[in-house]
């Protein structure tokens, strides 16, 4: 039937002159937002993979308010692209589209609908009136001509789509959702990832998933992220934000950027639109979330969850929406800190298991069951190679800036718990949200900033200045230390590694105390706090040892002895 067809480059005129491979179906995929074409470079390379007979090239429709970035990610990707008023005259052999909300040409050739988020949770502005639609339904006309294939994840998507659409009967395809099965998948590399991101083992992942639109997470609390960074110590807790890719398409990446500004200077991993959130989503300790897909892709990984939002544009019935009634809310202008540690401990693996259930249909058999799909649209066999399996995700870069300058809390305890040597509790904050500090008789606050840290302002306000590259000779540090406090003569103290091991803390009145620190050397603001409490107890700095207590946990020892002074030239 299809051998007399031309071999087909399906783009451009008379392409089919040019072509090398010798294909024998042509599979157009149309990519209309970045949203829905990451769904689609997430999933096809599966299927078709190894098969020449498949041509496949993507026709960019650039009409929603969305379109924003699809070009760059298909070039990025090496994707053959075509315009969009040329697909009506390309005659594919199927249109795959994980976008509801395009306009087909005429013609008899099927279309594969995959969704893009999480069956059909949400009520979204019509594009084509001034109302709204659910998102994931096509139009009537191509539900009514009969080309239109749904693929959904949870046979209960059938149910509550005839409800509403009766015209959608017959008409979809459970395969399941290979992006769950993927998450679900990759949890064996949860370390790997956690460790990509600059997590440590004793740091608690939180991370803030917003869908898009005024009822989202950041169109109600977008400073959330903000107020997290300023409540949770900073070596004890990290914070990420996954935004919606209409986020950024819709603002762009300069406008998230800005809005974030304060959060990024604080540590804030702000995870790219496109692959990186799903990794961090796997290495998270706590969701904080709406009614968007990510929150619920988490919560049925067994991740504690609290809700910052949920907007009424959520469709009732759904799994989204019994997520709502399992999850507790998290309240943002109560305390932040102990709501999230009351979620971390309070939560069981288990306690959205029913909600997972509902959501994803034949876990682990999406890709297969999807290639099966796909080939029969195409009215191919399927390639003989075995059905296509989850795909371990890959490690993300690293989407942090270094913090520079932090407020740092220090309480200093004469006599040990267990009676022995004095104990030093630091707990430190990024200082662009940096709140109000605890006051009393032995708790000192100081200001420590980085020497790359940019912000002029905040280097001659601080307290303790910090060098974060090893000097090569005790030498060199010292001189090191004596340039900082002259060039900064508001600095009480400076503090900087040395090669080989240990730390030396110059202080204004021209003593060098050295820092030896047990286990693994930290980065030097936790000795410098250490030397600045004692300094400011008037405890001693010779010959002394005292406990480092980081966000209240035994850290290490940390040993002092006075050397040489020298006077600040």
């Amino acid at each position: 039937m299809f051998g007399s067809r031309p071999l087909r480059v399906p783009v451009g005129q008379d392409a089919h002159r040019w072509s090398t491979f010798q294909s024998e179906r042509l599979l157009v995929v149309a990519a209309r937002t970045v949203t829905s074409t990451v769904r689609v470079l997430e999933s096809l390379p599966a299927l078709v993979r190894g098969d020449s007979r498949v041509a496949v090239v993507f026709a960019h429709d650039p009409t929603s308010a969305f379109s924003d970035g699809v070009l760059g990610l298909l070039h990025d990707a090496g994707c053959r692209v075509m315009p969009w008023e040329q697909l009506g005259r390309a005659a594919p052999d199927l249109i795959l589209t994980a976008s509801e909300n395009i306009d087909v040409p005429e013609g008899d050739c099927p279309v594969l609908v995959l969704p893009h988020g999480v069956g059909f949770q949400k009520y979204v502005p019509d594009s084509r009136s001034s109302g709204e639609r659910l998102s994931g339904v096509v139009p009537d006309a191509l539900l009514e001509s009969g080309r239109a294939w749904l693929a959904i994840s949870h046979a209960s998507q059938e149910e509550q789509l005839l409800a509403t659409y009766p015209k959608a009967a017959g008409r979809t395809l459970l395969v399941g959702d290979p992006c769950f099965d993927e998450l679900h998948g990759s949890a064996a590399r949860r370390a790997a990832y956690r460790e990509a991101l600059g997590v440590t083992e004793r740091q608690r992942l939180v991370v803030v998933s917003s869908t898009w639109g005024p009822t989202s997470l950041l169109g109600r609390h977008p400073d959330l992220p903000a107020r997290l960074l300023a409540q949770l110590p900073y070596d004890s807790h990290r914070v990420g934000v996954i935004a919606h890719p209409n986020v950024w398409s819709a603002h762009g990446a300069w406008q998230l950027r800005t809005a974030q500004a304060a959060a990024l200077d604080a540590g804030l991993l702000l995870l790219p639109p496109v692959h990186a959130w799903r990794p961090a989503l796997v290495a998270a300790d706590v969701v904080v979330g709406d009614h968007g897909s990510v929150t619920l892709y988490g919560a049925s990984l067994g991740t504690p969850v609290l809700l910052a939002a949920f907007g009424g544009d959520a469709v009732p019935g759904t799994a989204a929406h019994d997520l709502a009634a399992a999850a507790p809310r998290l309240d943002p202008d109560a305390d932040l800190r102990r709501q999230i540690e009351h979620a971390a401990h309070a939560h069981t693996p288990q306690r959205y298991a029913d909600v997972a259930a509902r959501a994803f249909g034949e876990p682990g058999q999406a890709l297969a069951r999807l290639r099966t799909a796909l080939y029969r649209l195409l009215g191919l066999p399927e390639p003989d190679s075995a059905p296509p399996s989850p795909q371990l995700l890959p490690a993300p870069d690293p989407p942090a800036e270094p913090v520079t300058s932090w407020l740092v809390t220090t309480e200093v305890t004469p006599v040990g718990e267990d009676g022995g040597q004095p104990a030093v509790s630091v707990r430190r904050f990024p200082a662009t949200v940096a709140g109000p500090v605890p006051e009393g008789p032995s708790v000192f606050t100081h200001l420590a900033c980085a020497d790359d840290e940019d912000d002029r302002h905040l280097t001659e306000s601080a307290s303790v200045l910090l060098h974060h590259r090893p000097a090569a000779t005790a030498v060199g540090a010292v001189r090191r230390l004596q340039e900082a406090l002259a060039r900064l003569p508001g600095a009480l103290l400076a503090v900087t590694p040395v090669r080989g091991g240990g730390f030396l803390a110059g202080l204004r009145d021209g003593r060098v105390v050295e820092a030896t620190v047990t286990g693994a050397a930290p980065d030097p603001g936790l000795p410098a706090a250490v030397v600045y409490a004692c300094l400011r107890a008037g405890r001693p700095l010779d010959d002394a040892t005292v406990t480092l207590r980081v966000d209240g946990a035994r850290d290490a020892d940390v040993a002092l002895r006075l050397r040489p002074s020298l006077p600040l030239r």
